[in-house]
């Protein structure tokens, strides 16, 4: 591959950032870099040491889309092969973040989509482009955005063409935070949220993503309660619990203490 595109990972505690890096294209998608970001993936997924992934593009851009060259070659193996990275990080087992600091077109924004959570900066843009381009959606895409935002905010983004900026994504659910400042800060606040599942459990981590996949099929409160039993009862006769109760206990037994020693 060449040198000046290629998927990056840098390890960072126990979060991973994948940044999509082909700046001279806007980190569109080749079939290269589409396998290469697939490869990250799964090389995240299998490693004992990252329990959470960010997942972002070099700027300007988050991701332009899939290369129109690939695309207008493309036929239905050549549409997997694009669609194979995106689909990687939408089936990823750990949490993933999208820290979006430009646009996020086409497959850019499935790519966007793809992730549990999405995060903007001031010049995130996120556009479905496909029907500008003559051509269908596809990579799941219709499926996914209507997973997260309301049916008339899916219309207008696929069918009418609207763009949307990192504030109005905020406003209709798409993004879940914006922040205010350069790329660097965009992808350490991604990574700060990713934190949080890096201080937890990293089997107990993946059960819970797991488990938000399945409840959110469910019909019924009672439902998501078996769903849920099951796997808390396990979680709860794990040594990990043991290890963090005990820790708690001698911390809050250490703070009674220290307040009773107080005149």
């Amino acid at each position: 591959m060449d040198e000046a595109n290629a998927v990056l990972v840098d390890r960072r505690d126990r979060v991973a950032v994948i940044t999509v890096h082909a700046p001279a294209t806007r980190n569109a998608l080749t079939l290269d870099l589409s396998a290469e970001l697939a490869d990250a993936v799964a090389g995240c997924d299998e490693d004992e040491n990252v329990h959470a992934v960010v997942v972002t593009g070099t700027p300007p851009a988050f991701c332009a889309g899939a290369d129109l060259t690939a695309l207008g070659e493309a036929t239905e193996d050549g549409l997997h092969r694009i669609y194979a990275g995106f689909l990687a990080v939408a089936n990823c087992g750990l949490p993933t973040v999208a820290a979006v600091g430009g646009a996020a077109v086409g497959a850019g924004l499935n790519l966007a989509l793809a992730c549990d959570v999405r995060i903007a900066g001031p010049r995130a843009r996120f556009d479905a482009r496909f029907l500008e381009l003559g051509i269908h959606p596809g990579g799941g895409m219709t499926w996914m955005l209507q997973r997260i935002v309301d049916s008339q905010t899916a219309a207008a983004l696929t069918l009418f063409g609207e763009v949307t900026d990192a504030a109005e994504a905020q406003r209709v659910g798409l993004v879940h935070r914006v922040i205010d400042g350069e790329h660097t800060e965009l992808v350490d606040a991604a990574v700060r949220m990713a934190g949080a599942a890096g201080r937890a459990p990293r089997a107990l981590v993946r059960t819970t993503k797991h488990t938000l996949r399945h409840t959110r099929t469910l019909a019924a409160h009672d439902d998501a309660v078996r769903v849920e039993l099951a796997a808390q009862l396990d979680s709860l006769n794990s040594p990990e619990f043991a290890e963090r109760l005990a820790a708690m206990r001698a911390k809050t037994s250490g703070a009674n203490k220290a307040g009773g020693d107080r005149p």
